[in-house]
């Protein structure tokens, strides 16, 4: 299916937004960092925000925009073990917040494809 030009874009304003929400209300963020990491969740927090942030401005620009896309791909994959952290620790409390975290680990398949089909030509149409 082919995407609009703007597909990176909004891929950009996605990630640009989660990165600014890593820095604004970071205590959200440092409980679904996994305690096998090492350090302190919030520095975890804060690194991912600023990858994010960074991804954003590399998809904003056609030069950067395929290794941006790629990098991105790949950083879906890896932050999804905060994701399944999430809904496990999510897994008591009421069933909309429990939905909402459970519905989140299928969407990282969606955004993982939706980088690479933007890394596959650089502006968006995969």
């Amino acid at each position: 299916m082919p995407r609009s030009p703007r597909s990176p874009l909004l891929l950009a304003g996605l990630l640009a937004t989660a990165g600014v929400a890593h820095f604004a209300a970071p205590r959200s963020f440092d409980a679904t960092i996994p305690k096998a990491l090492p350090g302190k969740p919030r520095t975890w927090t804060y690194a991912s925000g600023a990858v994010e942030l960074a991804l954003a401005a590399g998809l904003a620009l056609p030069k950067t925009r395929r290794t941006a896309a790629l990098a991105s791909a790949a950083f879906f994959v890896g932050v999804f073990p905060a994701n399944v952290k999430m809904a496990a620790d999510w897994r008591h409390r009421p069933t909309p917040q429990k939905a909402a975290a459970l519905g989140r680990l299928p969407l990282q398949v969606p955004l993982v494809l939706w980088a690479r089909g933007i890394a596959k030509n650089g502006e968006g149409r995969a």
